[in-house]
């Protein structure tokens, strides 16, 4: 991975990390290399969420993409799949969104789509960064051959029909409460829920530029859960700042997460023959839960590496239609190139309209098992070299043999820090915390 791009686009906190000048050398190389494909004008789109840096970020990106001579088309603020869809639909050569997604609003993050809908493979964004990171002088044009902006507020429209195309039940008679996140999903979401029908309800629908996430969304669902008790809605959707992603909520107020959404919609699709090889990929980190309902149900799981771009490599190769993360981020193949929360709240909807159901009685599709995550403290060099020490791996298979298969261990070196993540999965939440706390000390002992 490079020093720019993470796994999901370049982020930092904006005006320090992410600044003005990065934004406009990433607009500049960006549209350079991707003009060099297209052999002609680029055309790039780009949109952005709702926090106070987005403008600033927005108006160095454009003015990059013009300065090699490249066209701009400001879509303003819309979620983070409408890019991906939008790009591929008008034929744009590429898709840029500001944001950073979760996180508080300090933040901010560029990331790039290419002509397809999809997030720029690692040897594009190695080419931008080595523009950068080199500070090589790039050819600028001059007079007419200078890009331009342009602007297309209207394009979120295209989206939001498409999103409402996806739908395959009628919502009428359904409450459908909201946690918008003061983020992209705020002037969309209720929108295309009220025209399938649903009485909307509606939170956190009101940015100023510093609320986004602030207590609110898919990362913090307290108050989403007492809305939809007190609205007596049949389920809630938390979206994050940039609506990739989206948590339900039942009528209860109990959350229903990304692996339940997965067990629900792919067992919807399954009945329909419409889960393509009887297949969904989750990662590693996914509940054991759903590993156990998936077999009861006939349906095979995958497992890829944690990050939806690993998620989607998936997909891609062994032709998967449904794939996601416990975090909500999922991705319908059928519909999407991307995670896409709208999308996803729509396909969990219509799966509980087709039903006739209560939502809890749907997540009772899958069980959740108690999960313990401890961190051991390594050396740094040491973090990938547990299983040479063979206590390390008699403990580790000592415990799964204990499980017979109702229970799971995970070791993870963190690919940033000098840890070892220890993660236990199992009925027993007193026994698999001891057995995790026992397996990190043993760890600590022999690698720091």
């Amino acid at each position: 991975m490079g020093k720019l791009f993470g796994t999901d686009g370049v982020r930092g906190i904006a005006n320090s990390e992410l600044t003005a000048e990065l934004a406009f050398k990433l607009g500049q190389a960006g549209a350079y290399i991707l003009a060099q494909q297209a052999n002609h004008r680029a055309k790039i789109l780009i949109g952005k969420d709702t926090r106070i840096s987005s403008d600033m970020l927005e108006a160095a990106i454009a003015a990059g993409i013009c300065s090699v001579g490249a066209e701009a088309v400001l879509i303003g603020v819309v979620p983070t799949p409408a890019i991906a869809y939008l790009t591929k639909l008008t034929q744009a050569d590429a898709g840029v969104v500001i944001s950073a997604s979760h996180n508080s609003m300090e933040y901010n993050g560029i990331k790039f789509f290419n002509n397809k809908g999809y997030k720029l493979g690692d040897d594009i964004e190695e080419k931008i960064e080595d523009i950068i990171l080199s500070d090589t002088k790039l050819p600028l044009p001059t007079g007419e051959g200078l890009g331009s902006i342009t602007y297309d507020f209207e394009a979120k429209k295209k989206y939001m029909q498409f999103a409402k195309s996806t739908a395959y039940q009628d919502f009428t008679g359904l409450k459908i409460a909201i946690d918008c996140a003061n983020g992209a999903s705020y002037a969309i979401a209720s929108k295309v829920l009220e025209e399938l029908g649903a009485e909307i309800f509606t939170i956190n629908d009101s940015p100023n530029g510093i609320n986004i996430n602030d207590k609110c969304g898919s990362t913090h669902m307290e108050g989403l859960k007492k809305f939809v008790k007190e609205k007596g809605a049949d389920i809630g959707l938390a979206f994050d700042g940039d609506a990739d992603r989206v948590l339900a909520v039942d009528e209860n107020g109990d959350i229903v997460d990304g692996d339940k959404i997965l067990a629900i919609c792919g067992s919807s699709m399954l009945a329909k023959g419409k889960l393509e090889n009887n297949t969904i990929v989750a990662t590693v980190m996914s509940n054991l839960g759903l590993y156990i309902a998936a077999k009861k149900l006939g349906i095979n799981i995958l497992q890829a590496d944690v990050g939806d771009r690993h998620v989607l490599e998936e997909m891609l190769k062994g032709g998967h239609k449904l794939g996601g993360e416990q975090s909500g981020h999922i991705i319908f193949l059928d519909h999407s190139t991307t995670g896409d929360g709208l999308i996803t709240g729509i396909q969990l909807v219509c799966a509980l309209k087709e039903s006739g159901k209560k939502l809890s009685e749907l997540a009772k599709i899958m069980t959740v098992m108690p999960q313990v995550l401890v961190n051991a403290k390594v050396k740094n060099e040491n973090k990938y070299t547990y299983l040479s020490y063979g206590d390390i791996k008699a403990e580790i298979e000592k415990i799964e043999e204990i499980f017979h298969g109702r229970g799971r261990v995970l070791i993870r070196p963190s690919g940033t820090e000098p840890l070892v993540r220890v993660m236990i999965e199992g009925e027993d939440i007193d026994f698999i915390t001891k057995k995790a706390r026992h397996l990190a000390d043993l760890i600590e002992q022999k690698l720091a």
